[in-house]
């Protein structure tokens, strides 16, 4: 298993969950219903999951070595202003995985993970307010 609190939630959840995205969305929806209506009802479940698996690589990458695929978060919040989401939305997204996570993880969720969760968030809003 990882050292890196980040990567290790994503560890201990694939070890209960087998695939995320129908509980990311759930929750991204019950949260934000104004999301749901920007997936196409024809392949979203596709759609979904890819833009899912994204989001983790990113996540991946900015908790860990940053070796370019973090670059893809101001890119993804660029291209997704101009469909018409909000960067608040846009932001919201990764703390829904965070507590889609934290939700799946239950007492394995520690102070470390949660700490550096904090901490990733601030850095990728951070990123996200930065002027292109």
């Amino acid at each position: 298993m990882s050292l890196n609190p980040v990567e290790l939630s994503f560890e201990l959840a694939a070890l209960r969950c087998a695939d995320l995205t129908p509980l990311v969305y759930r929750r991204l929806f019950d949260q934000h219903p104004e999301a749901q209506v920007m997936f196409r009802s024809e392949g979203g479940d596709l759609v979904r999951g890819s833009m899912l698996a994204l989001t983790i690589e990113a996540i991946l990458d900015f908790a860990g070595e940053r070796r370019g695929h973090f670059r893809l978060i101001a890119c993804e919040l660029a291209s997704h202003e101009a469909y018409g989401t909000s960067r608040q939305l846009f932001i919201a997204f990764f703390a829904i995985i965070r507590d889609t996570l934290r939700d799946l993880l239950g007492d394995e969720w520690s102070i470390a993970i949660a700490q550096a969760w904090d901490t990733l968030l601030d850095d990728i809003d951070a990123l996200a307010s930065t002027p292109a």
